[in-house]
């Protein structure tokens, strides 16, 4: 057992992270200084994810996500709040002002910057592993082997067969001897999943409880014919569960052997950390090059080619969640991160030089195309099968912008995307897809009413008197011209949408020509009133 007890006694003696050292860890690409009391030399004990609809209690050495927070007057409350935290992070651009830097030199705690392409599910991943490293490794000492070898090394140590399992009781790695054990733990790892009759005699039974809520191993005698007992101890990261161990025994372990399976759990928590903090890495990596070949600029070009993508025509797709996560921050910047992973596999199916990553409430994926004509199309048939798929999970809709035939046309391809987005959050639909040529003009509507907005326009001409008289006496000559034009002069039709008899309809558009002065036989005059309906959205 001189592998484990040799590691908790490095454990022992190891200092804990520096708020520093994690910011030097994770790059300035990821987490920045956006306002800091000089050094950053304070003791990072974990992380804390703030809920403003929760008490804040904050352990002293904290790092705080300051999930939803953007105000400067916000950022200094939650300082106050939070005296004794590390570090708080705001998603940038951090509003900072010298009521801010008051605050953080009164208090102490350091505010950062956390980019915009970074989720707050990713962020916490990344520096619970940091920290689990700080507690449990060496400086720039790998893992002790893979999970097979662990496995291995403690069935050696326990005498007995050894799983090592996910926290849905996914078989991650297991160890030899395994015909020694029962009938269960051979389906088990034929199948790398406990079997479902397993799971739910061991809930029933309690003993999932008994071992999440337990720092030690966990004796469970199941007293059925032909199933051995079994020990089992969580793998942990602070209080977030990664998974567990389980050994096959017929009697409880020695005091010895259970320290051995205590030590063992914490060289596997770091190893799945350093397994997720690699996959967290590549898809921060992946999602920086991406943003910076959407952006375009002098960049672009190598971050494209590091994707792989750089001679590649391609389509940008923008999807973006239709659903209402205001009440939850925390759990819209979680689902927002799932969404995202799922359009990238799917893209990725599709091409293996396709990628995504969320940028915003946004997620941008580019998907290689070949010349074959109607890409635009096929773009948009791949993000409505997208939708089909993920669609009783996630209410979507996704833009899909006009061809790059090559990179200094993928900025544009982006801005085409959004455009088309906006158009179908425009007109209120959910888990629909639209290329940018399908809803063009009404791109153009929503641009110029962004025009007409900033220069503080107003409706004019007729259109403009109707909407006074209405205002002035509480009519709906506005509307009655709407249906009619709607219903191209068919009046029957216009009246049936307003709800009034034909007879009344026409008494109105008749008050309507009087009051505005509109001549509805000129096409020209038609068109104008038609076009400030949809400028001005009255």
């Amino acid at each position: 057992m001189s592998v484990f007890v040799d590691y908790r006694e490095r454990m022992r003696s190891r200092p804990r992270a520096s708020l520093g050292r994690i910011l030097d860890d994770l790059g300035s690409t990821v987490l920045d200084v956006a306002a800091s009391p000089g050094d950053l030399d304070s003791e990072v004990t974990g992380v804390h994810i703030f809920d403003p609809l929760d008490e804040l209690i904050v352990p002293p050495g904290a790092i705080v996500l300051a999930v939803g927070v953007r105000a400067a007057a916000d950022i200094c409350s939650l300082l106050r709040r939070a005296p004794e935290a590390a570090g708080v992070v705001v998603k940038l651009p951090v509003e900072v002002d010298e009521a801010v830097r008051a605050t953080v030199l009164e208090t102490g705690v350091a505010v950062l910057g956390l980019t915009r392409a970074a989720s707050w599910a990713q962020v916490a991943a990344l520096l619970r592993s940091l920290l689990a490293e700080a507690d449990l490794a060496e400086p720039g000492e790998g893992p002790q082997g893979d999970l097979f070898s662990l496995a291995n090394a403690l069935c050696a140590l326990l005498d007995a067969p050894v799983t090592i399992e996910d926290r849905s009781s996914r078989v991650l790695a297991f160890s030899g001897r395994q015909d020694e054990a029962d009938q269960g733990r051979v389906e088990t790892v034929l199948g790398r999943q406990v079997p479902e009759r397993y799971l739910r005699m061991l809930d029933e039974r309690g003993f999932f409880k008994q071992l999440y809520q337990s720092s030690e191993p966990v004796y469970m005698e199941l007293d059925d014919d032909g199933v051995i007992n079994r020990t089992a101890v969580a793998v942990r990261s602070g209080d977030e569960i990664l998974g567990s161990i389980w050994a096959a025994v017929r009697e409880p372990l020695s005091d010895q052997r259970r320290r051995a399976l205590a030590d063992a759990a914490k060289i596997v928590a770091l190893q799945l950390l350093r397994e997720r903090a690699g996959a967290d890495t590549q898809r921060r990596l992946r999602a920086d090059l991406l943003s910076t070949v959407l952006a375009g600029g002098a960049d672009a070009p190598e971050a494209a080619g590091r994707l792989g993508i750089a001679t590649t025509r391609l389509c940008v797709l923008a999807a973006q969640l239709t659903g209402d996560a205001a009440d939850d921050p925390a759990r819209g910047e979680s689902d927002r991160q799932r969404f995202c992973d799922a359009l990238a596999l799917h893209v990725a199916a599709i091409h293996p030089k396709a990628a995504a990553a969320p940028v915003g409430s946004v997620a941008y994926a580019v998907l290689p195309l070949h010349s074959v004509g109607d890409e635009e199309a096929r773009a948009v048939r791949v993000a409505e099968s997208f939708l089909a798929r993920v669609g009783p999970r996630h209410a979507a809709n996704i833009g899909v912008g006009r061809l790059a035939a090559n990179l200094s046309q993928v900025a544009r391809s982006r801005a085409d995307a959004d455009r088309a987005l906006r158009v179908l959050r425009a007109r209120g639909t959910t888990g629909q897809a639209a290329g940018y040529t399908d809803v063009h003009f009404e791109s153009l509507l929503l641009q110029v009413a962004d025009v007409a907005a900033a220069e503080e326009q107003a409706p004019t001409g007729p259109y403009q008197r109707l909407l006074q008289h209405d205002a002035e006496h509480g009519t709906e000559l506005a509307a009655t011209l709407r249906a009619y034009l709607d219903a191209f002069g068919d009046v029957t039709a216009a009246s049936a949408r307003v709800h009034v008899h034909a007879n009344t309809f026409r008494y109105r558009l008749k008050r309507l020509v009087e009051i505005s002065g509109l001549d509805l036989s000129d096409p020209d005059a038609r068109l104008i009133v038609m076009l400030q309906m949809r400028i001005f959205g009255r």
